[in-house]
């Protein structure tokens, strides 16, 4: 539709009036389609064994296949919800994973702060160190490590086992610690130590608060890297009592086809809980990011 020219009174001068854009139709290119495909086909490789889990866990068929139950039961549960099935594994994984992650934490913490903040001839190779010991699998160091907790006496032992998990979980917590207390500025620091603080209160009242979805992070990856692990409790714990519910699923499994696959899904999804419910506490404090702008302000 054209518009007509308008002359104004004052001037007399006639303005000029845009065109109106004719609007183009994008057309689907075929790569998008093939990435959404390649896409939906990943969720789907994610999705079948949960949605496997799910169904099997309420099933009254025990079968590996995945099928529509003939009726929803919540015997698997029943039969897996005891003392010796479930609490007391859980419980042993609770105090496992919770110290652990705890000393790898605030040891790592400790550790990263001299390395951000100070330099030193040592310090690049210390860091080269860090980095190829977290490419280390755990698997090539367990029978030196087996041999030196017979010597000691550490052999059946929760804190050993405690100690030795957060130990081989410090060299990812530190270079991960280190990167996110990089962020923050030293200017900060300065003027926190002109007012007489000293490095441990510069560290804990200012540091840490800017950098807590750092902390938050490292949490988190090191307690689903240790709730998982089924190695090092295996190796080095040997009474049925102490053995955390990474190690206690492995009863649900048979080598004569007498799976119990309801009661292992049953026991896969309460073993899954703690870090989910881990994950929906702190992820309130991954979305914040530095709060650097009111502290550098003025």
């Amino acid at each position: 539709m054209a518009v007509a020219a308008t002359t104004t009174p004052k001037t007399g001068t006639t303005p000029v009036t845009a065109a109106p854009r004719t609007l183009r139709r994008r057309r689907p290119r075929p790569g998008r389609a093939v990435v959404n495909v390649l896409l939906l086909a990943v969720s789907l490789v994610y999705v079948l064994p949960l949605l496997w889990m799910l169904v099997a866990s309420v099933s009254n068929l025990n079968s590996f296949r995945l099928a529509l139950p003939d009726a929803l039961t919540l015997d698997n549960f029943d039969a897996v919800l005891n003392v010796d099935t479930t609490y007391r594994p859980m419980l042993n994984s609770l105090l496992l994973c919770g110290f652990a992650t705890l000393v790898t934490v605030v040891v790592s913490i400790l550790a990263a702060y001299p390395l951000s903040r100070y330099r030193s001839r040592l310090r690049r190779p210390f860091l080269y160190t860090i980095l190829f010991s977290t490419g280390l699998p755990i698997t090539a160091v367990m029978i030196p490590v087996y041999s030196m907790f017979v010597q000691v006496n550490l052999i059946d032992s929760m804190p050993g086992t405690t100690l030795f998990l957060a130990a081989s979980a410090l060299p990812f917590g530190i270079w991960l610690m280190k990167s996110f207390m990089d962020g923050v500025p030293l200017v900060l620091e300065e003027a926190a130590r002109i007012d007489g603080a000293g490095a441990m209160t510069v560290l804990w009242r200012v540091v840490l608060p800017l950098m807590r979805p750092g902390v938050v992070v490292v949490t988190i990856f090191t307690f689903i890297g240790m709730w998982g692990n089924f190695f090092v409790p295996f190796i080095l714990l040997l009474s049925p009592e102490k053995l955390p519910a990474s190690v206690s699923v492995f009863t649900f499994l048979s080598a004569h086809d007498q799976t119990q696959y309801g009661q292992l899904s049953a026991f896969s999804i309460i073993y899954s809980l703690p870090v989910v419910m881990l994950y929906l506490i702190l992820s309130r404090k991954l979305g914040g990011g530095f709060a650097l702008g009111g502290a550098l302000k003025g």
